[in-house]
C-alpha cells in the first residue's frame, strides 16, 4: 500500500494567507446529530479531510446518505434506519462510533457499534459514556469488540461527569435531546465545538441551556427536524499555523480564524513575543520582538489552554530564549512525539513531576506529563515518522524551522484533520514536494 511522504527544506520564513475551514471537532459529533432527525441537514464550510470521508462511510452504513452541494457545502440526511450494527471495521479509525449509541437508540431498538480507536495519547476509556447511558435507562453489554445497547424509553436523568469529558458530554447532549423528562449533565465540558453542537442542536428543535459552574440542562422533545449551519472554524488548527508563523520569524494571515475561541491562547503568544492583529477577515501573527520568551503553561479543559495547542507551541518554544515549561493534565501521555524532536536538536526533558499549580489527576503517578523546553536550539533537519494528528503538525513546524532536509512519513495521520496541507504550505513560502512513499505500520 502506498502513503505519501513530505520532503521539506527548512530554515525559511513562511509569509503569506492561509484559509481554514469548519473544526472537525464540530463537524464529525453534528453529523452524528444529524441521525436524530429523517430530514436533511447542511453543514458548510466543510473540509475534504479522511476523518470526515471516514465518519461519513460509517453514517452510510447506517442508511445516511449524502451529497456535496458545492465544494465545501455538505447535505446529509438518515430517512430511514436501513441497519442497527456499525462494521467493525470502523473501531480503530477514531471515537466517532460511541456517540452513536445515543441517536440509534432514538431510531431503533438496539445498536452494536465497534470498540472506539484514536490517537495513542494517553488512555481514554468510555466508562463516562457508559454509566452516563445507563443511567438513563439503557442497557449496554460488552465484549472485546462491540458495545450492544438497547432500551426501552430514554430517560432524562442527573448525571455528574467525574470529568468535564468532551465527548462524554456531546454523547449525553445528543441522546437526551429526544429522551423523556430532563436531563442535567454537572461538570460537564463547555469546549466551543461542544456549545457549537448546541447550537446545531438547538436549530434542530433541542431545548437546551447552558447554566453556571459547567451545569447544561436538556429538556427532551418529542421530534427534531433538519437544520442548516456552519460549524465554526478549527481553532486547532489556527493554533498550528500562529505556531508556525512565530517559529519561522514570519506572518501568517490566517482566514476564518475566530478571536472569541483563541483567547487563552493569544494571551499566551503574546507573553512570548508573539503579535496578532485582528480584522473582519481574521487574524495575522507575527513577532513582535526578534527574540522570543520562555514560559510556564499548563494545559486544561476550556476555558484554559487547549491540549491540542500544545504540540506545535513546544516546537515554536525551542526558539525562544530560557527554560519554558509545559505541564499537561488533560492527557497523560501527550508527550511521546518529543522524541523526534530532541533527535533534530531540542533541549526538551520529562519529568513525572506535576509543574505547576493546576490540579492534575496524574500526580504521584508513573506518567511523563510535565516538558521542560531549553532554548534556544538550532534544529537539524531529519526523517520522522509521524505518530498521530497533532504531533504531525507539531514536526512539520520543526522540519519548516530546522536547517537542511526533512522527510515526514505516515502523512496519513496529518490529513486526517488537515485539508490541502501543500499547497497551503507552499503558497506561504515552504519548499516542499509530496512524494509516493510505502505505508508505514506500526
Amino acid at each position: 500500500m502506498q502513503d505519501k511522504k513530505y520532503i521539506i527544506e527548512g530554515g525559511q520564513e513562511l509569509n503569506g494567507t492561509v484559509t481554514v475551514q469548519s473544526a472537525k471537532n464540530a463537524i464529525n459529533k453534528q453529523l452524528v446529530a444529524s441521525v436524530l432527525t429523517d430530514e436533511p441537514c447542511i453543514l458548510e464550510n466543510i473540509p475534504h479531510i479522511t476523518e470526515v470521508d471516514g465518519t461519513l462511510a460509517m453514517l452510510g452504513e447506517i442508511g445516511t446518505a449524502y451529497e456535496w452541494l458545492d465544494d465545501k457545502t455538505l447535505l446529509v440526511q438518515t430517512p430511514h434506519i436501513a441497519a442497527n450494527l456499525v462494521p467493525q471495521e470502523y473501531s480503530g479509525f477514531n471515537r466517532i462510533p460511541i456517540l452513536m449509541l445515543g441517536p440509534l437508540l432514538h431510531r431503533a431498538e438496539s445498536v452494536t457499534v465497534p470498540v472506539v480507536g484514536g490517537d495513542d495519547i494517553g488512555k481514554r476509556p468510555v466508562n463516562f459514556h457508559i454509566d452516563a447511558l445507563t443511567s438513563m435507562g439503557v442497557e449496554i453489554k460488552h465484549d472485546t469488540e462491540s458495545y450492544t445497547a438497547s432500551v426501552g424509553r430514554i430517560k432524562g436523568t442527573m448525571i455528574e461527569l467525574p470529568f468535564p469529558s468532551v465527548m462524554a458530554t456531546e454523547n449525553v447532549l445528543m441522546t437526551a435531546t429526544l429522551a423523556e423528562g430532563t436531563t442535567v449533565i454537572k461538570n460537564a465540558a463547555i469546549e466551543p465545538e461542544v456549545i457549537d453542537t448546541i447550537l446545531f442542536l438547538q436549530k434542530m428543535g433541542a431545548l437546551i441551556r447552558v447554566d453556571v459552574d459547567r451545569k447544561i440542562i436538556i429538556e427532551g422533545v418529542e421530534k427534531l427536524h433538519g437544520a442548516r449551519h456552519r460549524p465554526i472554524s478549527d481553532r486547532i488548527e489556527v493554533a498550528s499555523w500562529a505556531a508556525a508563523a512565530l517559529a519561522t520569524n514570519g506572518k501568517i494571515t490566517i482566514r476564518n480564524a475566530q478571536q472569541q475561541y483563541m483567547i487563552t491562547f493569544l494571551n499566551s503568544l503574546r507573553k512570548v513575543g508573539g503579535g496578532f492583529e485582528v480584522n473582519d477577515e481574521g487574524i495575522s501573527f507575527f513577532r513582535e520582538r526578534d527574540d522570543l520568551s520562555p514560559i510556564h503553561i499548563e494545559t486544561d479543559v476550556h476555558p484554559g489552554f487547549m491540549t491540542d495547542w500544545q504540540q506545535p507551541f513546544v516546537v515554536m518554544l525551542t526558539q525562544a530564549e530560557g527554560v519554558s515549561i509545559i505541564h499537561e493534565t488533560v492527557y497523560e501521555n501527550r508527550f511521546g512525539y518529543t522524541e523526534a524532536l530532541v533527535d533534530m536538536g531540542a533541549n526538551i526533558d520529562l519529568t513525572n513531576a506535576c509543574l505547576g499549580s493546576k490540579f492534575c489527576r496524574y500526580k504521584d503517578r508513573d506518567h511523563k506529563h510535565s516538558a521542560i523546553i531549553r532554548g534556544k536550539t538550532a534544529l537539524q533537519g531529519h526523517h520522522v515518522e509521524i505518530p498521530d494528528l497533532r504531533a504531525g503538525f507539531a514536526y512539520l513546524v520543526a522540519a519548516l524551522v530546522a536547517e537542511g532536509t526533512s522527510e515526514l512519513t505516515n502523512i496519513r495521520y496529518m490529513e486526517r484533520g488537515y485539508a490541502s496541507l501543500p499547497e497551503k504550505l507552499q503558497a506561504i513560502g515552504a519548499t516542499l514536494q509530496v512524494v509516493d512513499h510505502p505505508l508505514e505500520t506500526a
